[in-house]
């Protein structure tokens, strides 16, 4: 028996990530319903067998649990109490899950909101990129009550490889927002660092075999030091949600009287990229900036 066929799970939100991790629950054993703007991605997993609904609404009308996987902080307010939003279709003990990364407040506002109509949130933010959402390796740091994520853990052990309760309602937000920031500032850092190994003449990729046997090996350097010295740049984590949650990020630091300021130079990099008309492309197509054959 695969570990998820007694679950109704919907999904919302079939982009870079959220298509991969949809068809992971379903091969588990889910019944699924899904929900995403673009029609096209939702006539390919129809084909697969998932079902389809037309809006929101219906999505919540007809599972249990209901995942978000949508772009940034307005879609999942769209999506939760937008016209056919989810909202209106929950029933009571409805469980909603926002695995994408969105604004702390926010995020507490729109629990609150939930629970008055009787359902249970948890945000759940990943991290580990198109890779681990394929993989089912990513990492999920989760905040809820414990009754809901212990209701929420089987999902968890199909998608990802670790997990974390990190607190109450928003504190999974939270340490995804320290998350893009160890991300988007080790970007920086390698991209720094291979863009001066070719300026001096040394070769890149035996630059970074060096540095992998050191104090600066890191899952950065190895899977993106790779992509920038390949200038394989297809995305599997975009310029702009990088720059979007490095400001969710300040946004955060702001409010609790906090000055972050190499998350603010960092961000300005990315700014930068993306009105260099990059901001599609992977994250880690920052070294572009310091490379002077793209300068």
């Amino acid at each position: 028996m695969k570990p998820l066929s007694d679950y109704s799970i919907g999904f919302i939100g079939l982009g870079l990530m959220g298509r991969p991790m949809c068809l992971n629950l379903h091969r588990a054993g889910a019944r699924m319903t899904v929900h995403n703007r673009s029609r096209a991605v939702v006539g390919q997993l129809v084909r697969d067998g998932i079902e389809a609904a037309d809006n929101p609404a219906g999505v919540a009308r007809r599972t249990d649990i209901v995942v978000l996987m949508v772009s940034d902080t307005p879609a999942v307010e769209q999506v939760l109490f937008g016209s056919d939003g989810l909202a209106g279709g929950l029933r009571p003990g409805t469980l909603v899950i926002d695995m994408g990364t969105s604004a702390v407040a926010a995020t507490r506002e729109f629990a609150g909101r939930l629970q008055q109509a009787g359902a249970d949130f948890i945000d759940a933010p990943v991290s580990g990129g198109e890779i681990g959402a394929r993989d089912a390796s990513l990492a999920i740091m989760a905040g809820g009550e414990k009754s809901a994520i212990e209701r929420a853990r089987p999902l968890f052990e199909v998608l990802g490889k670790t997990f974390t309760h990190v607190g109450a309602v928003g504190a999974g937000q939270v340490a995804k927002a320290a998350n893009q920031i160890i991300v988007g500032l080790n970007i920086g850092a390698v991209a720094e660092a291979l863009a001066l190994a070719e300026s001096a003449g040394v070769d890149p990729a035996r630059v970074r075999q060096a540095l992998l046997g050191g104090f600066a090996a890191s899952r950065i350097l190895e899977v993106h030091g790779q992509r920038m010295i390949d200038g394989n740049f297809t995305p599997g984590g975009k310029v702009t949600t990088q720059h979007k949650d490095l400001r969710q990020a300040l946004d955060l630091a702001a409010g609790l009287g906090l000055s972050l300021p190499a998350t603010r130079l960092n961000m300005g990099l990315y700014q930068t990229l993306i009105d260099s008309g990059d901001g599609a492309l992977d994250h880690s197509a920052l070294i572009r900036l310091f490379r002077k054959s793209d300068c």
